[in-house]
């Protein structure tokens, strides 16, 4: 016969760690899995950040002046050994305390993206940065993450009182993004706030017919991007041969094509590329595409399996997940960076018109490697669980 206060302690002392410091407990309660699987993607991206580098080096050399082949790849070094450190302390604050610091960034970067038609800088025909000393970042980059929290936080406050008008707040604020964004031009990154609202407001309950109307909506908005938005127009027309001068050579995308399908299934090798130094900002936007040529299609496509499990481990975590603004929040992020990844995929496969977006962890760019970093803890911090909580043990009791 069992004694409860001896069968308790012995369960105890298999189960719970000894130690109780704060660095113990986030060990015990983070997805090490997931973690795992980010670093994974940080690694892939400095080795592809290292076969693209010379292509952007020599691109920005000059006849007196030339650039280190590996300079972006000791850049995006440095990028990763400081993001990695801020992704993991994002990581460790309590969930109430990650979207407190989530509302309040989203604030201070909806001002920043304010402030680029004043204060920004033009690369490549778009007004999206905001120079600092010693450093360029993009408001839109670091926005999309808190974003995405701050929205989930104020859907999520539906459930406690239906009468908040949170839906139409939720739209006012994404409209008046987009708005700014399409100013820069940005419509890559528009098309991500557009769709990160859209699923926040399918999982948080919203009925059918309001989704169906936003659809139409959202459609309506794309013909009259066509019409009248001459960024947007131009880069469709590319994509579908309308107007293209063929004597001219191969556009952006068609490049891209013949770059990623050069090196077959198992690539040229390593700094064997050719077809890359045609590629214009191989480091950033065609990344996977110097991945396929030196690579191969098979690197390609684990690399977009390691984006899937990422997706897919974070859903199967919320499955038994209770609290409304988690699953809204933790979902929002996978939300964005899944599509961030299939976009820019796309792009280099031939299959979406060109956008001028990174691919989350490969890309090189600091903006987007602390970006991604900030919302990668927060989504961490999100998914935290104490691995103890919810087990049921059954004990049968024999005797009298």
């Amino acid at each position: 016969m069992f004694r409860a206060g001896e069968l308790v302690k012995g369960f105890k002392s298999r189960t719970v760690p000894r130690e109780r410091t704060a660095l113990a407990i986030w060990f015990w309660e983070i997805d090490r899995l997931l973690l795992s699987l980010i670093v994974a993607l940080m690694a892939i991206g400095l080795v592809a950040v290292a076969a693209a580098s010379p292509v952007a080096a020599i691109d920005r050399s000059t006849t007196t002046v030339a650039v280190n082949p590996l300079i972006y790849f000791y850049r995006q070094l440095m990028w990763v050994g400081l993001g990695l450190p801020i992704m993991l302390v994002i990581s460790m604050l309590p969930r109430p305390q990650a979207r407190r610091f989530a509302v309040v960034m989203c604030c201070v970067f909806v001002l920043a993206l304010m402030l680029v038609p004043l204060l920004g800088s033009t690369v490549n025909g778009a007004k999206r940065w905001i120079d600092l000393p010693g450093f360029r970042f993009q408001p839109s980059e670091f926005l999309k993450p808190v974003y995405v929290v701050t929205i989930a936080w104020l859907l999520s406050l539906r459930g406690k009182d239906e009468t908040l008008p949170v839906i139409p707040l939720t739209g006012v604020v994404t409209a008046f993004i987009a708005l700014i964004l399409m100013r820069q031009p940005d419509f890559g990154q528009t098309v991500i706030f557009a769709a990160c609202w859209g699923c926040l407001l399918l999982l948080s309950g919203v009925p059918m017919r309001f989704i169906g109307a936003m659809a139409g909506i959202g459609l309506a908005g794309l013909v009259a991007m066509y019409m009248f938005y001459e960024n947007g127009r131009q880069r469709i027309n590319d994509f579908l041969g309308i107007g293209v001068d063929h004597a001219a050579g191969p556009d952006q995308t068609d490049l891209a094509y013949r770059t990623i399908t050069h090196g077959g299934f198992m690539g040229v090798g390593p700094g064997g590329g050719q077809n890359k130094f045609r590629l214009p900002e191989a480091h950033t936007d065609y990344i996977f595409s110097v991945i396929g040529e030196e690579f191969g299609l098979l690197a390609c496509i684990a690399i977009a399996v390691l984006y899937l499990a990422i997706v897919v481990r974070v859903l199967l975590r919320l499955l038994d997940e209770e609290d409304n603004f988690t699953i809204l929040a933790a979902a929002g992020l996978t939300t964005q960076f899944g599509l961030q990844a299939i976009i820019n995929m796309g792009v280099n496969a031939q299959i979406f018109p060109s956008k001028g977006m990174t691919l989350p962890f490969i890309s090189y760019g600091g903006s987007s490697m602390l970006a991604l970093c900030i919302g990668v803890g927060l989504l961490l911090a999100f998914t935290r669980r104490n691995p103890f909580m919810g087990r049921h043990t059954v004990v049968k009791w024999s005797g009298r």
